[in-house]
């Protein structure tokens, strides 16, 4: 089975964490947040078999283009990454020997993780105009 990397879904994966369309979840939350096979059916009669596949980290060189088979290693739910979902990727990519798979979730697992603990870091307040600098009491 030639199973490779899907370049165009990484890329999709990096914009969805600037855009802020990342889920940080449990890991084991995939089971109940990957979309069901109707979700899929109605994504790909909306958006396409090239849309569809933005979400799937691993494309299947063996099956034709035009199949939910040629895709895999899903990552999120057609709206948002999912933590959970990269997780599971990662740990099934490496269980297969998939290591450009393993190796881009892992990346993308660690951005995400750089980007929580971006919004959860204490934000540093600035002086107000009206105070000056070295003193704890605006000037009179």
């Amino acid at each position: 089975m030639a199973v490779t990397l899907n370049r165009r879904a990484y890329e999709h994966a990096r914009e969805l964490f600037e855009e802020g369309r990342f889920v940080f979840d449990a890991r084991d939350a995939w089971s109940e947040h990957q979309p069901s096979a109707q979700e899929e059916n109605e994504y790909i009669r909306l958006h396409g078999f090239a849309e569809y596949g933005k979400w799937y980290l691993g494309v299947n060189d063996e099956k034709p283009q035009d199949t939910k088979g040629h895709y895999e290693f899903p990552y999120g739910d057609f709206k948002k990454a999912h933590r959970c979902g990269l997780l599971v990727a990662e740990s099934r990519a490496g269980q297969y020997k998939h290591l450009d798979i393993e190796n881009a979730a892992h990346h993308l697992h660690g951005m995400l993780e750089g980007r929580k603990a971006e919004s959860s870091a204490p934000k540093r307040s600035r002086p107000t105009p009206n105070a000056s600098r070295g003193t704890r009491h605006p000037q009179r």
